[in-house]
């Protein structure tokens, strides 16, 4: 930020507080124009507050009054025929911003107004051209006022630059939506909700998909981050932005990936140098701050009660700190922002950590990232032995925690998932192992909690007060397998105990049967070997050609399979596979540390301090 916008900012909030409208008389006369005498009079007094230059302070206050001329124009343009004009500011990291005014009616497509601007800033294709207005990405296929853009409106433009040109940028992003969708949608939980100490999170479906939608932006926008390709990591943060907002927002008050998606959102908006999203940025940084409140506690007590007042997680504090001081400085509220920036100053200066004691357990073995956070925890000589217990400690914590759901949680949460395609009504797998622990049946259970509503202790009182019903209401007459469809799953490669149990559960329906071994399949290896074994059959007319007859095991003679339910298994595993490949690519970027979001090395903070601690004293 420079000296001429640090003096801009001061002398707009003198002419604020003073009252003064330079558009009108004594500084503007619609016959005259702008009046010299009283602006230099005005020049004079304000040069003398604040210990400028008089021709310094004289050129911003004729800038400001041209500002405020063309705004007065606009609006006046817009009530008299319904044309708007919008600022749109071109964010580019490198070469710095274009600004450029687009005039049309609020009632035009969001296509419409992406169309003009690319046009203005020379873009061959407006759909490689995104929007962003109040911290949303504009919509093609909305109108202008049903987004809720107003005349004078200032919005920022990302096209991409150096190795994220307009095409690659708008490609690689279409790319990571396709592969969050795709590996969220899996029916393999390829990936999981845990908390900090490994344990799952369980959510109704629809939101549960949706936070991990979420999440999976904000983990592919935090590995742009590094890359420090900010405008990559804006548009997916606000993708992330849309998918939490269908979740429930006492839900999202709980824990800290809201606050954390809105701090990071800020942060990008600092580093893109976006001045123009101050509302928005205003109003993101309290909702982290509310955040942080309900998560951590009022002034942070409950986080330091449990970890410590050396917990990693004061990395975060200290950029919320520094963030709510720069608001404050573009605000004006010197006083204000000194505070803010007093309190990131002695949380960075509790951040630092020595780099001969990081050295020595980096050539220990141990990752950068979890020993840098290791030695936050701990000062002074004994620091790395202490680092080297807090790793191991929290390894084993994160072990013991996946071990437990890896066993009988993740085999009920599969049960349920296809209980669930024909019942929506939702249970918590984790309550279910919970009543098996106090010696109620699986199937009791289960129908206990959705009658309860996922409320355990009212399940456990149904169990007691009402197990005679709840018995009679679980199927009782036993399914006769069929053994010719048996004979068929085993000739698609499926082992026979599982398609036995898939047959008997599913009522010996075929497809329902197949479908559940499908979701069974846990690797991609087994299911590339079932797709070659059906691509094989639909080449034989949906016989097994190859290898030993299954009329041993099943005591029924092969049967030829369908072509419609060998094509579906085919479809079934090549989706599937496809899955795994998008899962690849979309870890190829990403730090596997659990939390790597406390990492922050916190260099390019200590600058932009500095930075505003000289300013405030100019």
């Amino acid at each position: 930020m420079s000296h001429h916008d640090n003096l801009f900012i001061q002398i707009r909030a003198l002419l604020q507080s003073d009252g003064v409208k330079l558009w009108e008389e004594p500084y503007y006369s619609e016959d005259l124009g702008s009046i010299e005498g009283a602006l230099e009079n005005l020049a004079l007094k304000y040069s003398g507050t604040l210990s400028i230059d008089i021709d310094r302070c004289k050129f911003i206050l004729t800038e400001l009054q041209e500002n405020a001329l063309r705004t007065l124009a606009a609006r006046r343009e817009f009530s008299s025929t319904g044309i708007a004009t919008l600022k749109v500011r071109r964010i580019d990291q490198h070469s710095g911003a274009t600004m450029v005014e687009v005039k049309c009616s609020l009632d035009i497509m969001g296509s419409e107004l992406l169309a003009d601007i690319a046009k203005k800033l020379e873009v061959p294709n407006a759909a490689h051209v995104k929007c962003i207005a109040s911290g949303k990405v504009v919509s093609a296929n909305a109108t202008l006022a049903d987004q809720k853009l107003n005349n004078n409106q200032q919005l920022i433009v990302i096209v991409g630059d150096g190795d994220n040109t307009g095409e690659a940028l708008y490609e690689r992003i279409n790319r990571i939506r396709t592969d969050v969708q795709a590996v969220v949608s899996s029916k393999n939980n390829l990936i999981e909700m845990e908390d900090q100490n490994g344990s799952q999170v369980y959510l109704p479906p629809s939101e549960h998909k949706a936070l991990l939608m979420g999440m999976g932006f904000c983990e592919k926008a935090r590995a742009a981050m590094n890359r420090k390709h900010y405008e990559e990591a804006l548009l997916l943060l606000l993708e992330a932005d849309e998918h939490f907002a269908t979740c429930n927002s006492k839900f999202l008050e709980s824990v800290d990936n809201y606050a954390l998606l809105n701090l990071d959102i800020v942060w990008c908006y600092f580093c893109l140098k976006n001045i123009t999203q101050l509302p928005d940025a205003e109003r993101r940084l309290a909702q982290c701050s509310r955040n942080f409140g309900i998560s951590y506690g009022d002034n942070f007590e409950r986080l330091y009660s449990l970890k410590g007042k050396n917990c990693p997680e004061r990395a975060l504090i200290m950029r919320l700190r520094l963030l709510q001081g720069v608001i404050f400085f573009h605000q004006n509220l010197r006083n204000q922002a000194f505070e803010c920036f007093e309190a990131a100053k002695t949380l960075l200066s509790e951040l630092e950590i020595n780099s001969d004691q990081l050295a020595v357990l980096v050539d220990m073995g141990f990752d950068p990232s979890e020993a840098r956070m290791a030695l936050r925890s701990f000062k002074g000589g004994t620091a790395v032995e202490q680092a080297v217990e807090f790793i191991h400690e929290r390894r084993q914590q994160l072990k013991n925690a996946r071990k437990k759901y890896k066993g009988s949680e993740r085999a009920m949460e599969r049960r349920l998932k296809r209980s669930n395609s024909k019942d929506c009504t939702w249970v918590n797998p984790r309550s279910v192992c919970s009543l098996n622990d106090m010696g109620f049946e699986s199937g009791l259970a289960t129908l206990a909690l959705q009658r309860a509503n996922n409320d355990i202790l009212k399940a456990v009182e149904l169990l007691q007060t009402e197990s005679d019903e709840l018995n009679g209401a679980l199927p009782r007459l036993p399914v006769t397998i069929d053994k010719t469809k048996l004979a068929q799953l085993l000739q698609l490669g499926f082992h026979e105990n599982d398609s036995r149990v898939a047959l008997e559960n599913e009522s010996n329906n075929m497809e329902e049967a197949i479908d559940s071994l499908m979701c069974a399949i846990d690797s991609e290896e087994e299911l590339t070997a079932i797709l070659k074994q059906a691509e094989r059959m639909a080449e034989t007319g949906g016989q097994n050609r190859d290898g030993p007859s299954t009329s041993t095991a099943s005591g029924q003679t092969e049967a030829a399979l369908p072509a419609p339910l060998i094509e579906a298994v085919i479809n079934h595993a090549r989706d599937e596979i496809e899955t795994y490949k998008a899962y690849e690519r979309f870890n190829s970027d990403l730090n596997m540390s659990d939390m790597e979001y406390l990492d922050l090395p916190l260099i390019q903070e200590e600058k932009i301090l500095t930075e505003y601690f000289n300013m405030l004293q100019q």
